[in-house]
């Protein structure tokens, strides 16, 4: 049985509808702080259990037979861990020892695990490679390579083989709109410029329009959510043939900008969608791309849906027919 933290999450359920389509047994364990019980795969098994509480993880290890973990359970917006930070180390990293300790009693020996492209901070080469400098610049990312170097020590000292995929800008949604991105407070840009045909606000604020890029506004680099849980399926089967631990970008190696997102979406949508521009906002990087290569050649993973117009489409299909996300579905959660 697979284990996926977090798997009422966006990127969870994702992964677990894909598991469970490829006919494995999936055990979904989440407290719904941020994920939503109505996106909860129903063949998977479900707990709603803190990570940080050893008892009750260990009553999910004690009670099925659990094979390996795909880890995606982690509070992940920038902005609030610059202001909340102990909340971040605190559900991160000490969710992640306490994982781990428990990982290590019942002999549970891989784990996938979802980190962030964060751990770079201010990129000095584009694209980004594996072996790029890490300098977070955020309690976030700086949670996420800790639990990196966690991973490490205790693959050492306990052969706890892991591989850690560093992403970047995940969108999309199932190709069947059934379940899709759905967030307390948005902050991703592909959903808030889809808020506007929605009629939830009445413009897109585009924040610094004088970067050294082809239209002045930010690139960045984006992956469709299904090509990146296809990623980690094939970083688990990684692991089922006994290789060590790994770490991969996962990215689609192109990138666009601000102002393409928004123009893509105006043609999948037929709104106009008004912009306001607006001042830099301090820490943004002028472009963030990935080199995927490595996962490229070791996973034989490439990007199938790497076209922003499919990635906004499959968004827009999810938003269109949700647009109060699980909450239009019967009023649950």
């Amino acid at each position: 049985m697979i284990l996926v933290l977090g798997g009422a999450g966006y990127i969870g359920s994702h992964a677990v509808k894909m598991l469970i389509e490829r006919g494995e047994s999936v055990i979904v364990v989440d407290n719904l702080e941020t994920g939503h019980a109505a996106a909860v795969h129903p063949n998977a098994k479900f707990y709603n259990v803190d990570i940080r509480n050893e008892e009750e993880l260990d009553e999910v290890f004690m009670e099925n037979r659990i094979e390996s973990v795909i880890h995606f359970s982690a509070n992940s917006l920038v902005g609030e861990s610059v202001s909340e930070p102990i909340k971040y180390f605190d559900n991160n990293v000490f969710g992640a020892i306490n994982l781990l300790k428990i990982m290590r009693k019942y002999e549970v020996k891989k784990i996938v695990f979802s980190s962030t492209a964060a751990v770079y901070g201010e990129p000095k080469q584009v694209p980004i490679l594996e072996t790029s400098e890490t300098v977070p610049t955020s309690p976030y990312g700086a949670s996420k390579l800790m639990m990196e170097q966690i991973f490490k020590w205790a693959d050492l000292a306990h052969g706890i083989k892991f591989v850690s995929l560093r992403y970047f800008n995940v969108a999309g949604a199932d190709a069947s709109g059934e379940i899709g991105e759905a967030h307390g407070v948005e902050t991703h840009l592909i959903p808030l410029v889809l808020q506007v045909p929605l009629g939830q606000r009445e413009f897109i604020t585009v924040f610094g329009t004088d970067y050294p890029t082809k239209d002045g506004t930010c690139i960045r680099d984006y992956v469709h959510v299904t090509d990146l849980i296809e990623a980690h399926i094939k970083a688990l089967e990684y692991l089922r043939l006994d290789h060590n631990s790994e770490i991969f970008n996962l990215g689609s190696g192109d990138g666009f900008s601000v102002m393409e997102i928004i123009e893509v979406a105006r043609k999948v949508t037929g709104h106009p969608i008004p912009v306001k521009l607006s001042e830099r906002r301090p820490g943004d990087p002028s472009v963030l791309i990935a080199s995927s290569e490595k996962a490229h050649k070791l996973l034989n993973w490439t990007p199938q849906k790497n076209s922003v117009e499919t990635i906004i489409g499959d968004a827009w299909k999810w938003h269109n027919a949700h647009p109060n996300g699980y909450k239009s579905n019967k009023g649950a959660e």
